[in-house]
């Protein structure tokens, strides 16, 4: 029986890379958002938040990221995959930390989810794109 298992995460530095491209993202499209990036087990890794960005925004994107990667599926895939049975969904949307909806994706390598980032600031439109362009600087 084997007793233990390699997990690959994240690294801080490409966390960090994430989130500030994320955050680019935001002012390239004239919102200020937050961006956060959690490792493998939602543990977070980098938090940036743009000048002007809601300080509620702050728990809103580590939320998001902690949904996709503890799920392994986007915030918006979770919800979608919940909408047929309303009382899972009313069960999981009201657990601590659990968001459903868009901006929150995991970063899937090779098959499995090594972390997630989640954006909060504009509407779900900006955070969706904004985590996408965080993501693509840490995806092949």
């Amino acid at each position: 029986m084997q007793i233990s298992r390699t997990i690959a995460t994240l690294t801080s530095p490409a966390a960090v890379r994430a989130a500030e491209a994320a955050v680019a993202c935001g002012a390239g499209r004239g919102v200020a958002v937050v961006a956060a990036v959690v490792d493998a087990g939602g543990h977070l890794l980098a938090l940036i938040r743009a000048d002007g960005a809601f300080t509620a925004s702050l728990d809103i994107a580590r939320d998001k990221a902690w949904t996709a990667a503890t799920f392994g599926l986007s915030t918006d895939s979770l919800c979608e995959a919940l909408s047929q049975r309303e009382v899972l969904r009313e069960g999981i949307a009201l657990r601590p930390g659990v968001i459903l909806f868009g901006g929150g994706m995991p970063c899937v390598v090779q098959g499995r989810v090594i972390g997630a980032i989640g954006v909060s600031g504009g509407s779900e439109d900006d955070d969706r794109a904004c985590a996408a362009a965080g993501l693509a600087t840490v995806t092949p």
